[in-house]
Parts: C-alpha cells; structure tokens; sequence
C-alpha cells in the first residue's frame, strides 16, 4: 500500500527508504509488529555501510498503527550505546494512547473518515489481543482504573 509513496519519498530526499512489511492484527497479536519493526531496524542500523548510508542520518517514519510503532521503536533505541543514534522520527497521524477516546481530536473528528473513532477503538483491540468484546467499554472510558487516569492526567486529557 506505501510503495509509490515510499519510492516518492526516497526520490525527493535522494535517501534511502526501507519498508518493514510487518505481521498484522488480528492473526498477529501484539508484540508481533513491534518485534518486526524492531527487528528490521535493528539489522538495518548494524548493516548500515553494507547500504551506504550515513549512520547520522536514520530516520523512522510510520503512519497510524506504523507512527505507533516507529515511536516504540524510537523509544526502545534511544538508550542504545551500541548503535548510531537515530536522527529523528516522523509520525504521522500516529496511534499513540489508548487511554482516552473521548479526547477533543477524537471527539472533533469522530465522523471523518476513514479512521472513525469506534474503528480506531477496535482495531487497537484487535492489535492487542483480537478481543473486541470490551469495545462500548473503551469508547466509554471505563477501561482504565480512575487511579490511573488521574496519575496520567498531565498528558492525557482535554487540557
């Protein structure tokens, strides 16, 4: 789906563009994706002068569940010694929390397609664990225990 997209990218930039064609949900449940992401950015950051690039120049880039996962990426790299640091990371639309469907964006764009809210809530269900039984849960906000929306509350809430 993101090769014309990704040949653009890599023409314009004159960069070299890698595409992880990670295991999807509901066949494959979290960590599944991540472990493929990882993976591939792993043995691309140890193999970076086999495909000549600077390793000063490693970006990550992922849009929706991919800007979800290019962060935990990100995240899990960048205590690294071993390997080049990366440069930067690009999300776009990323799926980052799961704590709050009810959030002003989500509220605000609830009927724009493609990703309406109830489907964002499902398929972070199915990603998780392919169980969308709790979904009206979720939508609701009763998924999470009122302790830890209030320790999260700084980054996660309406203001």
């Amino acid at each position: 789906t993101h090769e014309e997209l990704c040949r653009f990218i890599a023409r314009e930039s004159e960069s070299v563009v890698v595409s992880v064609g990670y295991r999807l949900a509901p066949e494959h449940k979290y960590p599944a994706a991540y472990e493929d992401c990882l993976n591939a950015t792993l043995h691309f950051l140890q193999h970076l002068e086999h495909y000549g690039v600077d390793p000063a120049r490693v970006t990550v880039c992922g849009d929706s569940a991919g800007g979800n996962l290019a962060a935990a990426v990100s995240q899990t790299l960048a205590g690294r010694s071993d390997l080049p640091r990366l440069r930067a990371q690009i999300l776009i639309y990323p799926g980052l929390q799961a704590l709050d469907f009810n959030l002003p964006s989500y509220q605000q764009n609830r009927g724009v397609p493609l990703l309406f809210r109830e489907r964002a809530a499902f398929y972070m269900l199915q990603y998780l664990n392919g169980n969308a039984t709790k979904l009206e849960e979720i939508l609701e906000g009763s998924h999470i225990p009122v302790d830890i929306k209030l320790k999260y509350r700084k980054w996660v809430s309406p203001d």
